[in-house]
């Protein structure tokens, strides 16, 4: 009978390491929060991004192909750069190593490049190196990327929440792919919250969620998975000592210390709060206009939606009183593209206080209702010969362009020809008023005019033929909530 078999000292030591290993994995991943455990293990458990992962799509087909790739992820926090890289990796069967920007600098990157190289030599496994904020990078930390990624010892992925084409190098840029992520929808913020309720690596059912405490949560996660876990956990602890698993609207108010803003954004609450809100910017009144923006935003209610609003109405309620309330909404609608929530809510904020405080004038409103009007009520001329193109064979012969004099060639740049077709021709469709720069504007129309209308003025609404039909005031048509 043969003896039994003894292991040795090294083989019982990395049976021991082994187990510990093993153990002191389980316990890291017990206290990961639970944004990190419910992170998804296939493309198919992502959430949102439908752009990216569908089947088919350029992302899509470097992942099922094992292709080699550098990426870069643009988009707002919560949104799953982090969760695509990962991603990457589990289903490439790749090496995931992970940098901050933030704490990390040129010598970790070129260990975490060495070690890339080295397990890429002795295996012929591949490493995704993640670097996490890589906006935050200088340029030569950016640079000491290059060599990696252009000979392929490393899978870069970089995630960043700024505009890359302002933040990362061009050189880098040019080895990328650019992806850009979307914030997440209602819909997908729901799925992930009521997946961590039952999964196993979430809550795996021990705590329910009231229906309008969900409904908050999803507002309050402004399109931001993580918030929304991170939130969830919080409401979800202490559970066990207080023997309950339900989680209503006031225990999430508590936990998370922010109250439910009673909002409904497909209801009358929207509707309600952003007429105000409109009406007070075009009351002047900067306090009121910037307590229910900061209402709108409590709410979670989409900030491309308010700057949207506050475009519109810098040429509906300010125009030519201040032509610059225009470039000061179009500058918060871009912010709250490259920056997103919470920050952009200062630019928002700040183009909301302009608005405000410019001098009103709605006449440029006025001026396209009432050309409006005239055209719905049939007054479309003939364009005049000297207007029409002429730059075609045949045209000359229809006397296309004959007659028509070049306001340039003229020392004030002003030609006395007519440029309206005849039914109209006596039309005066922008009355500016006398408020704010528009005051400029006012007299130099007049004098304008006066060139174009010789003996004939302005032009108070009546056409060569006859009386015009009065054009209807467009200013006061519906529009995108605005609470008219």
């Amino acid at each position: 009978m043969m003896p039994p078999m003894r292991l040795s000292t090294r083989s019982r030591l990395n049976g021991v390491e082994s187990l510990f290993d093993e153990a002191e994995e389980r316990a890291v991943e017990k206290a990961a929060p639970l944004a990190v455990r419910m992170r998804p293990r296939t493309l198919d458990e992502v959430v949102g991004q439908r752009h990216l992962t569908a089947p088919g799509t350029p992302f899509r087909k470097l992942i099922d192909n094992d292709a080699p790739m550098s990426l870069l992820l643009w988009g707002p926090p919560g949104t799953g750069k982090t969760t695509l890289a990962y991603v990457v990796s589990q289903v490439t069967s790749r090496r995931f190593t992970e940098l901050s920007a933030v704490t990390a600098g040129v010598k970790d990157v070129r260990a975490a490049v060495d070690a890339a190289r080295r397990e890429l030599g002795m295996s012929g496994r591949q490493t995704v190196l993640f670097i996490d904020e890589v906006h935050r990078f200088s340029k030569t930390q950016q640079d000491a990327l290059l060599p990696a990624v252009e000979n392929r010892w490393v899978s870069f992925i970089g995630a960043t929440t700024e505009n890359p084409s302002f933040s990362v190098v061009s050189p880098l840029m040019s080895r990328s792919l650019l992806l850009t992520l979307q914030p997440l929808d209602d819909d997908d913020i729901r799925m992930l919250v009521e997946r961590a309720l039952t999964d196993e690596r979430g809550l795996a059912g021990a705590v329910t969620l009231d229906p309008d405490a969900l409904d908050h949560l999803v507002r309050l996660a402004g399109g931001d998975g993580r918030r929304a876990l991170t939130y969830l956990e919080a409401a979800a602890l202490g559970f066990e000592t207080q023997g309950t698993a339900h989680v209503d609207t006031a225990t999430l108010e508590r936990a998370v210390d922010r109250a439910a803003v009673r909002y409904d954004r497909d209801g009358d609450q929207h509707y309600d709060v952003i007429s105000a809100f409109i009406k007070s910017i075009r009351g002047s009144d900067a306090d009121a206009a910037l307590h229910y923006l900061a209402r709108m935003i409590e709410a979670g209610e989409d900030p491309r939606f308010i700057a949207r609003r506050l475009i519109v109405h810098a040429s509906e309620d300010v125009g030519m009183a201040d032509p610059t309330a225009l470039q000061t909404a179009v500058a918060a609608a871009q912010a709250v593209e490259f920056v997103g929530l919470p920050e952009a809510r200062i630019n928002l904020a700040q183009a909301v206080i302009h608005l405000a405080l410019a001098p009103k004038s709605n006449a440029v409103v006025k001026a396209i209702g009432a050309a409006q009007a005239d055209v719905q009520a049939g007054l479309i001329g003939a364009v005049p010969a000297h207007l029409r193109d002429a730059h075609y064979a045949g045209a000359k012969r229809l006397g296309h362009g004959e007659g028509y004099v070049y306001p340039h060639d003229r020392p004030e740049g002003i030609v006395a020809q007519q440029y309206a077709p005849d039914v109209v021709a006596a039309r005066t469709y922008y009355e500016p008023t006398n408020h704010g720069m528009e005051n400029r504007f006012s007299e130099r129309a007049r004098v304008i005019r006066d060139i174009l209308r010789p003996g004939r003025g302005g032009g108070e609404g009546a056409t060569p033929g006859g009386d015009a039909p009065a054009a209807s005031d467009a200013s006061h048509a519906p529009d995108e909530g605005n609470g008219r």
